[in-house]
C-alpha cells in the first residue's frame, strides 16, 4: 500500500514539475496536475480529499501558499505546491474559482 501511495506521489511529483517548469501556463494547464486526486474540475470524487470547484480563488490561494511555504502540512500537498509560483498559484485558484457548485436534493 505505501509503495502504491510513494507512486502516486512520485505521478503527481512529475505531473506537476513538468507544468511548473513551462512559464506562463494559464490556470487550467496549471490545474492538470490536480484532477488526479481533486477530480475532474475540481470535483473530488476520492474520499478524504477536498472538491475544490467553486471554493473562493482567495482562500485557494491562501491555502496553495500555506503548502507550499510549510505553514500547512499534508506530505502530497507541500511536495506538489512546492515549485508552484506565485502567478501559478493565482492562476490555478481562480480557474477552479470559476466554476458554480449547485445542491440539490434528489
Amino acid at each position: 500500500m505505501k509503495s502504491v501511495f510513494l507512486a502516486l506521489v512520485g505521478l503527481l511529483c512529475a505531473s506537476l514539475l513538468t507544468t511548473a517548469a513551462a512559464a506562463g501556463k494559464n490556470g487550467a494547464e496549471v490545474a492538470q496536475a490536480c484532477v488526479m486526486c481533486h477530480g475532474e474540475n475540481g470535483l473530488s470524487m476520492m474520499p478524504g480529499t477536498p472538491s475544490l470547484a467553486g471554493q473562493s480563488d482567495i482562500y485557494l490561494v491562501s491555502q496553495l501558499k500555506q503548502f507550499r511555504d510549510g505553514q500547512r502540512h499534508n506530505e502530497i500537498m507541500n511536495v506538489i505546491a512546492k515549485p508552484l509560483s506565485d502567478a501559478e498559484i493565482e492562476a490555478v485558484s481562480a480557474w477552479f474559482a470559476q466554476f458554480e457548485v449547485v445542491l440539490k436534493k434528489r
